[in-house]
């Protein structure tokens, strides 16, 4: 007899509703439990209240950007646990922010994600996950 194992919940944080609802659409077709939100407010909130296992994060959002909501979620995470990887299409990130995204303990992954490419980071991502090889080619 097997025993399933919980779904692993993912929140998505994009200003692109399109990209979220796209992302989310992907990470549930493969079992997960997906929330997103389009501001990184709302992405705080959620990540408070219900912390997920794992982050999927816009770097170039208004107002506040991924790198100031990656901040603001180490706050008030003290333990570090819950998994970041920033998405962005900007292949020209200055050192000194690749810097701080890598010792907040977050990766970065460049946009286009396709499916498989997605999955397989959020994979990466979880700690149940045999993988142990980054699926983001890095910064």
């Amino acid at each position: 007899m097997t025993t399933e194992q919980p779904t692993q919940s993912v929140l998505v944080v994009d200003d692109d509703e399109g990209v979220a609802l796209t992302f989310s659409r992907m990470l549930r077709l493969h079992g997960y439990r997906v929330e997103t939100a389009t501001n990184p407010e709302a992405g705080l909130a959620i990540a408070n209240t219900r912390p997920p296992d794992a982050i999927i994060l816009d770097l170039r959002m208004p107002i506040v950007g991924g790198l100031e909501f990656l901040r603001r979620l180490r706050d008030f995470k003290t333990d570090h646990a819950t998994s970041v990887t920033i998405v962005t299409g900007d292949y020209f990130i200055e050192e000194h922010i690749a810097a701080e995204i890598k010792h907040l303990g977050a990766q970065v992954c460049f946009k286009p994600l396709w499916l498989d490419d997605l999955v397989d980071v959020v994979r990466a991502m979880l700690p149940s996950t045999p993988l142990s090889v980054s699926a983001c080619a890095g910064v």
